[in-house]
């Protein structure tokens, strides 16, 4: 019998052989990527840095070194069990061969996208915003439990309410009884959980941030464990890195075994693992949408400017596209509510706060005495059309 809630030093190559067969409920890995670096990062406190090679030298040296350790996890999976490979694009077609190979692409069951928005892209071409997680089972009879999404905003309401069917051309079409009337639908749950999971990145800040390179968040780990393990089951991470994968099991209610080659990511996960730290996603509780609060009345008196919205910041409305001197140049839109005084002071910080070189304020309503001695070369104040219009009739 496997003894289960530990961390193992050592190569997960000749650990597995220690592990029982059909004793494993769900597996997930993140091994190395493939990247051709040497990755290295320190902690918070800029005590303690974390580093590990992911250099190989070939596709053949890399392809062996995951295939005889992913050859040796498919037995200690039950028949109900299932095996998550996380990679990116440097080794994606490699680790997927692989699994059709071991696990037979009769059992791969999904191409899992989590996708973030993290950082600008510095170099040419399209910016890497996703890595991929292959979802396969070991049998048909694997473990599965669905979880449910929102409707889209388009979705016709009757569709929620009304029981479907088919008819004779076999085509859907809403059910109804004898006499007619509508048949409303069982209980909805809403979307089944899709392949494509927008799950933030890690904040640099995020109080479950360690300072390990390739630290994965909570959130990413905790829906793995809930649609593919039941409570009571034990979970393997054979290249356990920070530990996060154990932390999520700690959280759930499962057993686990994690795995390292490095004796700072043991020590480190047990650390974790001792005062466990979550951090919770604001971004996803309240949606994209609640962050989009840029002032739409301010953005329509920009029409026709090459310009960015800014977002939760109370002294810009937006800046412009092209810099001044190296620096950005800066917008605000006077409120009905502001003074041009608070407008201009509002804006004044900004432009310090961000070392810009050029401010301009849009002045919308009929106040045209600062309140105090502002400096005026600090700022360029204009008129809005609309204000511009009404004073031509003065």
């Amino acid at each position: 019998m496997n003894k289960t809630n530990v961390i193992l030093h050592g190569d997960c190559l000749n650990i597995l052989q220690t592990i029982g067969a059909n004793s494993i409920d769900l597996i997930y890995l993140d091994p190395p990527f493939f990247t051709e670096k040497t990755h290295t990062l320190k902690n918070r406190e800029r005590t303690v840095e974390f580093s590990f090679d992911d250099v190989w030298g070939s596709n053949k040296a890399y392809t062996d070194f995951l295939l005889e350790r992913i050859a040796m996890m498919k037995p200690l999976l039950k028949e109900t069990g299932s095996i998550f490979v996380h990679c990116d694009k440097s080794g994606e077609h490699i680790v997927r061969a692989i699994l059709d190979n071991i696990f037979g692409a009769e059992n791969f069951q999904s191409e899992i996208i989590w996708t973030y928005k993290r950082w600008s892209n510095t170099r040419k071409g399209l910016l890497p915003n996703h890595q991929n997680i292959y979802f396969y089972s070991k049998s048909p009879a694997f473990t599965f439990n669905p979880e449910y999404t929102d409707y889209s905003e388009t979705t016709n309401i009757d569709q929620i309410l009304q029981k479907r069917t088919r008819d004779p051309h076999n085509k859907v079409v809403y059910k109804r009884e004898a006499n007619g009337s509508i048949q409303h639908a069982d209980e909805k749950r809403g979307v089944p959980l899709g392949d494509v999971w927008d799950i933030p990145y890690l904040n640099p800040k995020a109080k479950e941030r360690v300072g390990y390179p390739t630290q994965k968040p909570l959130l990413l780990l905790e829906r793995i464990i809930n649609i593919a393990s039941n409570e009571g089951e034990t979970v393997l991470d054979p290249f356990c890195g920070s530990g996060t994968t154990c932390v999520a099991a700690q959280f759930l209610g499962r057993n686990f075994i994690g795995i390292d080659s490095s004796e700072e990511a043991v020590q480190l996960t047990q650390s974790r693992l001792a005062k466990p730290i979550k951090t919770e996603s604001n971004l996803l509780k309240k949606g994209r949408a609640a962050y989009l609060n840029a002032d739409n009345n301010a953005l329509s008196l920009l029409v026709g400017l090459d310009f960015n919205p800014v977002h939760r910041n109370k002294g810009i409305d937006a800046i412009l596209k092209e810099l001044y001197e190296g620096t950005p140049v800066l917008i605000r839109v006077q409120r009905e509510y502001e003074s041009l005084t608070k407008a201009a002071e509002l804006l004044i910080a900004a432009k310090k706060s961000k070392n810009a070189k050029k401010a301009i304020l849009i002045r919308h309503y009929r106040d045209n005495v600062l309140e105090k001695d502002i400096i005026f070369d600090e700022l360029e104040i204009i008129d809005s059309p609309a204000l511009s219009i009404a004073k031509s009739f003065d």
